[in-house]
């Protein structure tokens, strides 16, 4: 079983020539409604990705999340449940929004996003507490930063602790303490947020010998694996046995929205299923590759099948 601890945001999408600049209006093109949030993104792509065999079983994908008791929320847990994720664990809170990621996507398929939490910050230890049993069966734990770090936190000791392979996409960029890096089996961050945790000097574009001291250093406070997602550029692995390139397919991207959790979801179902990990790096690539020639979040992440 895979387990996903974190967030679902209803994704509020617009298509706009270019990013406007501050105080600037422009007229955008299609708007959408489209499930996503890091969490749930990761959820459906490991769902979708799972050997077909392999998912037909009970429970092979499970979410621990909050939402609102609003419109949004029933939309977000039908979503969760077309794709067979076992949303026992995923709470209605009262009188709270779901949470909302507004997105611009302009002309060259980058984006800009903007949220807003709503129940994701209502995710507390007690919800992790209260899904003990569910971590215990699971393999893989899979975690992101858009719910209460101390909520993550004591996630992830949990998982830690009952022996299972936890894996951390540490996003949105934020310091975290030593002592929780070194409970992490992969980190999977982007070059900035690899930057930013490593404490290196932050430039606009990170060059191959920064992300390499990045990935050493962060190696070095305890995390076991650390794979830097480069967009177009692949994934750069510092693995235990040795750094690693990993080029990523060339592809016309239209929309890159979802596309690091779509790897995320990919790597971390081929890990399941028993593959290698350089054979799980390159078919989280494949899926991602694949993703951004679509739109949307969880409209973007593609089947096992179509891999």
């Amino acid at each position: 079983m895979i387990v996903i601890i974190g967030s679902i945001n209803m994704d509020l999408v617009m298509r706009v020539p270019r990013i406007p600049h501050p105080g600037e209006t422009l007229s955008g093109g299609p708007f959408q409604t489209i499930p996503g949030g890091k969490g749930a993104n990761q959820a459906v792509a490991c769902a979708r990705l799972v050997k077909q065999t392999e998912r037909s079983a009970p429970q092979k994908v499970a979410m621990v999340a909050c939402l609102g008791d609003d419109a949004f929320g029933v939309q977000l847990r039908a979503a969760l449940r077309s794709d067979g994720i076992d949303d026992t664990h995923v709470s209605t809170v009262a009188n709270i929004s779901s949470g909302v990621a507004a997105i611009q996507v302009d002309a060259n398929g980058q984006n800009s996003i903007a949220l807003a939490a709503g129940a994701n910050d209502a995710l507390t230890p007690a919800h992790i507490d209260a899904a003990r049993n569910l971590i215990a069966q699971a393999k893989i734990v899979v975690l992101q930063l858009e719910t209460p770090l101390a909520t993550i936190s004591h996630a992830i000791k949990m998982a830690h602790d009952l022996g299972k392979i936890v894996v951390l996409n540490p996003a949105p960029a934020q310091a975290l303490p030593t002592a929780l890096l070194a409970q992490i089996d992969y980190l999977i961050p982007n070059e900035i947020e690899a930057g930013m945790l490593a404490e290196l000097p932050l430039t606009a574009s990170m060059s191959d010998a920064d992300i390499d001291a990045a990935m050493a250093k962060l190696q070095a406070h305890g995390c076991r694996n650390v794979l830097v997602t480069l967009g177009a550029k692949g994934v750069q692995a510092g693995l235990a046995n040795g750094a690693q390139h990993f080029p990523a397919q060339v592809v016309k991207a239209i929309d890159t929205t979802a596309a690091g959790d779509t790897f995320i979801g990919g790597f971390v179902a081929a890990l399941a299923d028993g593959l290698s990990e350089a054979e799980a790096i390159q078919f989280g690539q494949r899926a991602a590759a694949l993703s951004v020639t679509r739109i949307g979040a969880q409209t973007s992440i593609p089947y096992r099948h179509e891999l």
